[in-house]
């Protein structure tokens, strides 16, 4: 919260600010505001200076907004006139003091932290005046004034503040209960802050919360009841003061005390209504806010470490800080739902930062709170009111935890199980259908396939398992023996979350906090040059590659297979070279594919696969050298006889539904099935043109769907495997194109991970013809969509666009969505084509629709270099536009110039752009501005423009005041007289020859003299002229 001290002597009275910051601009604004009030009551007396500042707010609203901010500025720094200025506010506003109310908020906001400390007193003292005056819109900011009180933070200007804004909300009680929503907000954060005043020396300040609470629920609790479900997890955590005590108790079993509205069933119906995410939202200010959002919208997977640690020493690095945990956790949970683009990116998910902040926790209070936080909707969740975005984390905290931190796993099933029956015993069933309805939700929302792998999988305990099984017996397979104790979990261990960081070594999607995950990657990074960031650690821990491969990973699932599969499965454990196993699993092919087969053991059979051929999906699967020899060795893996059975059958055998049936199962114990199904359909002979299988697999998966199905699996291959990514690209592009061709997702996979050699690679097989990553209906889509992502993998899409045969006219709009700051990469890439291309009528115009900048060269460039090329083409189209636009009635180019975002093309943007061109021409010998359209185009505007456009352009419209049509050439000099005649005719025909010239001016010369031959003979009568038109 505190500023840093300023180095240097502050620039500013207002904010705190050292002699390397540059001037803030508010600030800037609000000294010659007060300049200007000085100016007006120097040297008068109270009485003339209160008659002078008076007269000039009469003058208009700009000098109304000028004497305000200017008394608000000396209001805030000079303490001793705070009282005369704010009277003189008072009796000058008009707007209800509209004005000062904007510039607080925003000062709150943006500046809150800067403001040196009696601007800071006196701001609060200003809001304290403006509630007592009853100043409409005052509560809004007194609500925004508590949201700069941190939580988790009790330094002295924090509890300054606290007790401060304490003060005003008991002093104007009757004020405060006129607004419902300032006292739900008032309530929610200071039963909040209660928990971080218990040490003695705040036990005063706390305990003038205790009453203001309990007086405001006591008296006005139906207007705390629009706080839904948070209330009640706010109450849980401070019902251990006497006072709340009472309050606790009455809640639970007397509700009618606290309101007659508050029946029986108040309780349930608080507990089953989300908290709204302006309370959320109030427990943490603007910076954290800021922060947060930033970490959950920009940065990417894996680059978050530097972000965590700055927020880490800034707000969670004191003791008090702890319960800041479940402020965050609950705002990641009920406020940051991102869209389904940043959830299908790599951008930090929401599970990765609730995680960390889990595994940060030292304090086993805290922590608990911190759980509850995190699966306090699932207690009364309802498909009809709640959101899935905020049940979502949890689950997949607890799902990508598994492998690398199995510890956070186990804890907060432990947690989920145990809140049924204790959270509050008289609605168990209540709260067991909410759990149950979560767990529904998620699987129904496919967030995650199957719930199986989580619950009952060998790394939890066995007590722990059998709970779960107990509790959500829906959602487990069949119980199982428990593996060796090593490879368990045990709760007594995992309750407390209390870890060092040193047990969270891998980055695998629980990448929570990667302190010293460069301990452990070293080695893996220089053997994969670079490229392990991109990757899963945990795959290069030899020592989890040890314990997967031990036999006694099967011994589940093995016994509960019938004795024929059983002896097979042994021997496929038994046996030690390729071929032994390719035979075995050729005949357990045959066995599932046996009519009675019982289609029961699928999923525990799969599981053995999965466990026992785990070594084949370590690895390269691409040979280093590809040769016809080598990729059909590659492809001889036991696993691989699947995919060789399946291609040989026909879709109608029944055999073939059982196979997929069989893949589809090992798929949810082993994701990379999937890309090797792809490799094993393009790299092996006997699955020639049989790519379309994968199609049947995909709707065969729980996933049930191909475009998910087929970004998952090339995910999952980028991160293991970018050389075979690559090899998978084309054939992948040519057998699903509905699927890649719209996709930017895919497309970003790709670059974000390939080198320069890969990209030449696939720009030659797009020139060869084996590929296509572009059509024309989606490429300026993807293109635009490209905008955001980085350097490299901008340049690589341009270049892999290039190598396609796309006219450059198909995604020139992108111009319109460019700005040269932001978009250097596309703006160079699209330069360097435009010189290549031949001026066409629509580039032109998107080129002179960019937004003129004296920094942005683009347009002066490309048009300096067609005007050396294609002198005429271009000159015939910049006439065109710009008689097109002089036609158009000032009004409206100027409606349509501010009704849309992306750059619109108007008159004045022509004549800039013409007159920066003249400028860079001016030197050099070029004839472009002596061309016959570019003179009389110049003419016709001049004739038509007002004056304020004739003196800026003067200069420009100087080249064509002497120039006159000769004679000798009809067609010219009929194509001339509009743009002249103002010069020597009335004006009255202007409208006439620019409505021809307009419709005229692309056509050709021959063509221009046929309509225009009797134009001279009705130049005296435009309504004629327009009918004839």
């Amino acid at each position: 919260m505190e500023p840093s001290p300023a180095k240097g002597k502050p620039q500013g009275r207002l904010l705190v600010s050292t002699t390397l910051d540059a001037k803030d601009e508010l600030e800037e604004r609000l000294e010659r505001c007060v300049g200007i009030v000085t100016s007006l009551t120097n040297g008068l007396s109270e009485r003339e200076a209160n008659d002078a500042i008076t007269a000039n707010v009469c003058k208009g609203p700009q000098q109304h907004e000028e004497v305000c901010l200017g008394l608000f500025a000396l209001l805030l720094t000079e303490p001793p006139q705070a009282q005369r200025c704010y009277r003189d506010l008072t009796l000058v506003n008009r707007d209800g003091m509209n004005v000062i109310l904007i510039k607080i908020n925003q000062i709150l906001m943006e500046k809150f932290l800067k403001l040196q400390d009696v601007c800071r007193t006196q701001l609060v003292w200003l809001v304290r005046e403006l509630v007592k005056s009853g100043v409409i819109g005052a509560d809004g900011i007194l609500m925004t004034l508590m949201k700069q009180i941190a939580g988790g933070d009790i330094t002295n200007k924090n509890l300054w503040l606290a007790e401060n804004v304490l003060d005003i909300l008991v002093e104007q009680r009757e004020w405060v209960l006129k607004s419902g929503m300032l006292i739900a907000m008032s309530v929610y954060t200071y039963l909040r802050l209660i928990v971080d005043h218990g040490t003695p020396a705040l036990l005063v300040l706390r305990q003038k919360e205790v009453d203001f609470c309990i007086g405001l629920l006591r008296e006005k609790f139906m207007e705390c009841f629009i706080i839904g479900r948070d209330l009640v997890r706010l109450l849980q955590i401070v019902a251990r003061i006497p006072e709340m005590e009472l309050l606790w108790k009455d809640l639970l079993h007397n509700p009618q005390a606290l309101s007659p509205q508050f029946t029986g069933k108040g309780l349930l119906q608080l507990l089953t209504a989300r908290t709204s995410r302006k309370f959320l939202a109030c427990r943490l200010t603007p910076d954290m806010e800021t922060k947060l959002l930033f970490m959950t919208s920009r940065v990417r997977f894996g680059q978050q470490k530097r972000y965590q640690d700055w927020f880490q020493r800034q707000y969670l690095s004191t003791a008090e800080s702890q319960s800041l945990r479940c402020d965050l956790i609950r705002y990641i949970c009920g406020v940051v739902h991102p869209s389904n683009e940043v959830l299908s990116s790599d951008i930090l998910p929401r599970w990765a930062i609730i995680g960390w902040l889990l595994t940060t926790c030292t304090s086993n209070v805290a922590a608990s709170n911190a759980k509850l936080a995190l699966f306090y909707d699932w207690l009364f969740f309802s498909p009809e009111k709640d959101s899935i975005m905020n049940i979502e984390p949890a689950i997949l905290v607890m799902h990508h935890s598994m492998k690398p931190h199995p510890a956070i796993t186990a804890t907060l099933l432990d947690f989920m199980c145990r809140i049924i029956p204790h959270f509050f015993p008289p609605l168990e069933g209540q709260v067991r259908q909410g759990v149950f309805n979560s767990l529904t939700f998620i699987m129904e929302k496919r967030v995650l396939a199957h719930l199986a792998p989580l619950f009952d999988n060998p790394k939890l305990d066995r007590e722990l398992r059998s709970m779960l099984r107990e509790r959500f017996p829906e959602f487990c397979s069949s119980p199982s023996p428990p593996t060796e104790g090593r490879d368990e979990v045990k709760m007594e261990e995992s309750v407390s979350l209390e870890m060092d960081n040193h047990v969270l070594l891998d980055k695998e999607d629980g990448c929570y906090d990667n302190t010293e995950a460069a301990f452990s990657d070293d080695e893996e990074e220089i053997n994969n040059k670079g490229e392990g960031n991109k990757k899963r650690e945990f795959r290069f821990h030899p020592i989890k590659e040890a314990i997967i491969e031990e036999p006694a990973d099967i011994t589940p699932y093995v016994d509960q297979l019938d004795d024929m599969m059983k002896e097979k499965v042994l021997q496929l454990q038994k046996g030690s070279d390729t071929e032994t196993h390719c035979e075995v699993m050729q005949e357990i092919v045959d066995l599932i594919l046996e009519e009675d087969f019982d289609s029961e053991q699928m999923s525990t059979l799969a599981s053995c696969l999965a466990e026992l051929f785990k070594g084949h999906f370590r690895g390269d699967v691409l040979p280093d050298e590809i040769t016809e020899e080598s990729l059909e060795e590659s492809v001889c893996k036991p696993v691989c006889l699947v995919f060789r059975n399946l291609c040989q059958m026909q879709e109608d055998n029944s055999g073939f539904s059982v196979l997929l049936e069989m893949l589809a199962e090992l798929y949810q114990k082993q994701p990379k099935i999937g890309y090797h199904l792809l490799y094993y359909l393009k790299a092996s002979k006997a699955a020639m043109g049989k790519m379309s299988l994968y199609e049947s697999f995909a709707q065969a998966t729980a996933l049930g769907d191909l475009h998910t199905c087929l970004m998952m699996d090339m995910k999952a291959c980028q991160e293991d495997d970018i050389r075979l990514l690559c090899y998978l690209t084309p054939s992948i592009y040519t057998e699903f194109p509905d699927e890649t061709l719209r996709s930017a997702e895919l497309l970003n996979m790709i670059v974000a991970v390939i080198d320069s050699t890969q990209l030449q690679e696939l720009m030659c097989h797009v020139m060869i013809g084996n590929l296509v990553m572009f059509r024309k209906d989606s490429v300026l889509n993807i293109l635009i969509q490209s905008l955001d992502w980085e350097t490299f993998e901008q340049y690589s899409t341009w270049q892999l666009f290039l190598a396609h045969s796309i006219p450059l006219e198909t995604i020139i709009p992108i111009l319109q969505h460019l700005k040269y700051k932001e978009h250097p990469e596309a703006l160079s890439c699209l330069l360097l084509q435009l010189r290549r291309e031949k001026p066409s009528g629509e580039m032109v115009k998107m080129v002179l629709s960019r937004p003129c900048h004296p920094e942005d060269q683009f347009t002066t460039s490309i048009l300096r270099h067609w005007a050396a090329k294609h002198d005429d083409v271009l000159g015939e189209h910049i006439k065109a536009l710009l008689i097109k636009n002089n036609n158009l009635p000032r009004k409206r180019q100027s409606l349509r110039s501010s009704s849309s975002k992306l750059a619109q093309l108007t008159l004045e943007q022509i004549l800039e752009h013409m007159d920066n061109l003249r400028l860079n021409l001016s030197n050099t010998k070029n004839s472009f501005f002596t061309q016959t359209p570019i003179l009389q185009a110049l003419q016709h505007v001049q004739a038509s423009c007002d004056e304020a456009h004739k003196m800026r352009f003067s200069d420009l419209f100087s080249l064509a005041e002497e120039y006159e049509e000769p004679s000798s050439k009809p067609p010219k000099s009929r194509r001339k007289a509009p743009a002249s005649s103002p010069r020597s005719r009335k004006g009255a025909a202007t409208p006439v020859s620019n409505e021809e010239e307009s419709a005229s001016s692309s056509a050709s010369e021959e063509e221009d003299s046929k309509p225009k031959a009797p134009k001279r003979k009705r130049k005296g009568s435009s309504a004629v002229a327009s009918d004839s038109d």
